[in-house]
């Protein structure tokens, strides 16, 4: 069964940076656009990033517009986050997803996810 793997979460100080990495593991996938979502304890997930692959759309989460940066590759299904001047309010488990019809950038509307990865951001 293919599945999405994340990696590169961690614990960092505020002002670190960090980078995420996912791809599927273990046979076809298919995606129209992938993204990455985070969720804290009580918080609703959120969206963090989006890449629609057909026409290179890219969407932010206000919270991180101008601090993070998402990047793929479409033909590998690949995504990467790349997170600058982290803030302990970015802690959280990140999730990378991704949809095969893209329709919304809202969490329901997502059919695959990765199992998680904690980011920490110390003060």
């Amino acid at each position: 069964q293919t599945r999405l793997v994340e990696s590169g979460g961690g614990v960092v100080q505020a002002g670190d940076s960090l980078s995420l990495s996912c791809a599927p593991s273990g046979g076809t996938f298919r995606s129209s656009a992938m993204g990455w979502f985070r969720q804290s304890p009580g918080k609703e997930r959120e969206l963090v990033a989006g890449i629609r692959w057909h026409d290179g759309l890219i969407v932010y989460g206000d919270s991180v517009m101008g601090r993070f940066t998402i990047s793929g590759e479409a033909g590998q299904h690949s995504v990467f986050l790349q997170m600058n001047s982290l803030k302990p309010e970015d802690t959280a488990v990140y999730y990378c997803a991704a949809t095969v019809f893209w329709s919304s950038w809202s969490p329901g509307h997502w059919g695959s996810w990765g199992q998680g990865t904690q980011v920490t951001v110390s003060p």
